[in-house]
């Protein structure tokens, strides 16, 4: 819907509402008239229920407000005497118009006195409630929201396990597009898997200021803008499912270019407008390398030192793997090797263990190479061990997955480029060969008709030669170079698509555990409460959150005790 729909809408709610309560505001004591002008109708509306006049901006906030009209209209008409369960229920049920009933079919009266307390033990527990839940859903999308890590595509600088905070207002907070959708939820509900919104009605794309624009090297939260997954969680179908912006799967990675930049990787090193990127210090940049050993790999001889439980796939590998009964089961099925060439051997794969691995480490059958996924510091360390005979980093072949999928560049996951980053406002030349990089940009972010006609380019059934960008784009990746499904593969991500800013990790642990217990045990302490971004060692803020939460839970306790002690 453009904002002239919108437009409309608005008006015609404001009617619904004045034809539904004129005669309710004249038992209250006000004109008729007052019921027909918008937002003042609102606030008059709060002087009949006796409730705070700031209400009336939650009701013009996205899926807020889907939690407060409810609410509007069990006070209103509470207000006019029908307090029972059955007209609350009656009240919900027919999304407000039970209210239409008491105006033209009953001859109310407006009770002045209304004591805004709950009348009963369980309906303070369920006003309570609720207006936790708007509190809640008001803070996780317009200034915080939990976030956690899924996947190793950052690992080791964030990690699968890892639960963020993210900031909304450092890049300025998107309101939501989905005007129809349950608070606290992504795309799906949760038990049932059914989708959580409905497509249609969808605001136009609103952001509020932001703090901050993204700079390189920013770790970015982000809705993939290639996204095909049915349900965020659990989907492997790889079928086609459209989802609205604000619906589509989120991802976090690292910005490595940003609009107007010129970006090229060599080796697997990224260079922006020439010069080499250099990485913050926590940065832990990764890529598979061929440990080529000088005695036959085994529990024995695999080397100690890459063994912690932050490696998460290997140390399942040496410890509790083997009786982990899903891992069994994957070890049983899986017949072929994941391999470079015929004599080396993937470690882990998309993250986790490669049960090939696994399954030949047990039975001590490994070959003397493996593909290791390692740092830059273990791979110092590892050719000084003096059971290495080499270690020799991947570089990989010309692969047209690489974007934008066009197999007589040659490119391939270490090497690309140069590739320009659309900015707001900047016009690029289009022609056949410029075309495959702005495609998607033209037709599917920028929502154009674009149509090609032999030699010709047609937008919006105009013949063009060059193309002006509405928006700015982001080029985002993963530290475990070898080990993530990013910008590589799907291109650029629109500004539009852009969620938030990670700032905090506030718990961690090994999310894929085999058990609560065995989940327990492994929780990072020391990553508790750390900050994500900045220069030097993770410092953990845990204590000092502990001592807060404890002296706010005391405080509660005596202020308790204070008040039930003047009853």
């Amino acid at each position: 819907m453009t904002f002239t729909e919108w437009f409309i809408f608005f008006l015609a709610i404001q009617v619904i509402h004045f034809l539904g309560t004129w005669k309710l505001y004249i038992k209250a004591g006000r004109k008729a008239w007052e019921a027909a002008i918008p937002i003042y109708n609102g606030v008059v509306l709060m002087n009949i229920i006796k409730r705070p006049k700031w209400w009336i901006i939650l009701l013009f906030i996205p899926i807020v407000n889907l939690l407060m009209f409810p609410v509007i209209w069990i006070e209103t008409i509470r207000s006019f005497g029908f307090k029972s369960k059955i007209d609350s229920a009656l009240v919900i049920l027919t999304l407000g118009l039970y209210i239409y009933y008491i105006n033209y079919a009953t001859n109310p009266d407006y009770n002045t006195d209304r004591s805004l307390k709950p009348q009963s033990e369980l309906g303070e527990w369920v006003s309570s409630i609720a207006f936790a839940i708007i509190a809640a859903t008001l803070v996780h999308t317009y200034f915080m929201q939990p976030f956690t890590i899924p996947t190793s595509s950052l690992e080791k600088s964030l990690l699968v396990g890892d639960y963020l905070f993210v900031s909304k207002f450092h890049y300025g907070a998107r309101v939501p597009s989905t005007v129809i959708a349950a608070p606290m939820v992504h795309d799906s509900l949760p038990f049932t898997g059914s989708a959580s919104y409905l497509k249609k009605p969808q605001l136009p794309y609103t952001r509020l200021p932001g703090l901050q624009k993204i700079k390189n090297n920013d770790i970015v939260c982000f809705n993939w803008p290639a996204d095909t997954l049915a349900t965020m969680w659990g989907d492997t179908s790889g079928k086609f499912t459209y989802k609205p912006v604000d619906k589509k799967t989120n991802y976090v990675k690292r910005c490595v270019g940003i609009a107007g930049d010129s970006l090229e990787m060599r080796d697997g090193y990224f260079y922006i407008n020439g010069k080499k990127n250099i990485l913050p210090d926590r940065a832990k940049l990764q890529f598979y390398y061929t440990y080529e050993a000088k005695k036959p790999i085994s529990q024995s001889t695999y080397p100690k030192f890459l063994i912690d439980k932050e490696r998460t796939f290997v140390y399942k590998i040496l410890t509790e793997y083997w009786t982990n009964p899903k891992v069994q089961e994957a070890i049983k099925e899986n017949g072929s090797l994941t391999k470079i060439g015929a004599d080396s051997l993937y470690t882990e794969v998309a993250g986790g263990v490669n049960p090939d691995f696994a399954r030949r480490l047990k039975m001590q059958s490994v070959s003397n190479k493996i593909n290791i996924n390692l740092t830059a510091e273990e791979v110092i360390r590892l050719q000084k061990s003096p059971l290495t005979s080499s270690v020799t980093k991947i570089n990989h072949d010309a692969d047209n997955a690489i974007f934008p999928h066009v197999k007589e560049l040659g490119w391939s996951q270490d090497n690309f480029g140069p590739i320009y980053i659309p900015e707001a406002g900047t016009t690029v030349k289009l022609d056949s060969k410029s075309l495959p990089f702005y495609e998607q940009i033209i037709k599917n972010y920028e929502n154009n008709d674009l149509q090609v006609v032999g030699e010709n380019i047609f937008i919006n059934g105009e013949k063009v030669d060059s193309y002006t960008f509405k928006q700015d784009y982001f080029y985002l990746i993963g530290d475990n170079r070898h080990n993530s499904l990013d910008a590589r593969y799907w291109g650029y991500v629109p500004f539009d698509h852009v969620l938030g800013k990670p700032v905090m990790v506030w718990f961690s642990w090994d999310a894929n555990a085999p058990s609560f217990g065995a989940k327990l045990k492994s929780i990072r302490w020391d990553r508790m409460f750390t900050t994500v971004h900045g220069d030097g060692e993770p410092v953990s803020y845990r204590y000092l959150v502990f001592a807060l939460i404890a002296i706010y839970i005391g405080y509660s306790f005596f202020k308790g005790k204070k008040k039930q002690a003047k009853k």
